[in-house]
């Protein structure tokens, strides 16, 4: 469950600076450098958290 929520995670991450760039470059914004920033700063979270997600490392129990 983790694993598929990573990959959504990721997924939306590609769609919103898919989103942020196009959005800037055809929109007249006045401050397209805080755009950038927030579309930035949200991409880079949403990724990290889904790599987070997707590479939990399973702990082996040693027996003994």
């Amino acid at each position: 469950m983790k694993k598929e929520l990573g990959k959504w995670l990721m997924d939306i991450a590609k769609y919103l600076a898919t989103a942020v760039v196009i959005s800037t470059v055809f929109s007249d914004f006045q401050e397209k450098s805080v755009v950038l920033i927030i579309g930035a700063t949200t991409v880079l979270s949403l990724l990290l958290i889904g790599l987070i997600l997707i590479n939990e490392k399973k702990q082996i129990k040693k027996i003994k």
